[in-house]
């Protein structure tokens, strides 16, 4: 998920609270109300950062691998480079080949 769409769930769950809290004002305490959409809020936000949290890692990851490619391939042109500069500096003073 992408930061929009949990922004999002998170904007929907405190406006659900918060209406919901007009609606059941008639078959319980105000109180209890309160407690109930503050938890129910709560575990949305909560689960709206865990989202963000295994976005957040799925990117680094990625991050990290193409990272990790350039890299290798980084390598393996500068041990070409180096077995090119050699074999023509054999081939130019006749050492070897």
């Amino acid at each position: 998920m992408n930061s929009k769409k949990i922004c999002g769930i998170l904007v929907a769950c405190t406006v659900f609270a918060t209406f919901s809290h007009a609606v059941n004002a008639q078959q319980g305490t105000a109180g209890q109300d309160i407690k109930h959409d503050a938890r129910a809020t709560g575990k949305g936000i909560g689960n709206g950062a865990r989202d963000i949290g295994h976005a957040t890692k799925h990117v680094t990851t990625s991050v990290g691998h193409g990272a990790k490619e350039a890299g290798i391939g980084i390598g393996h042109g500068a041990r070409d480079g180096w077995n090119a500069t050699r074999h023509a500096v054999k081939h130019v003073f006749h050492k070897g080949d």
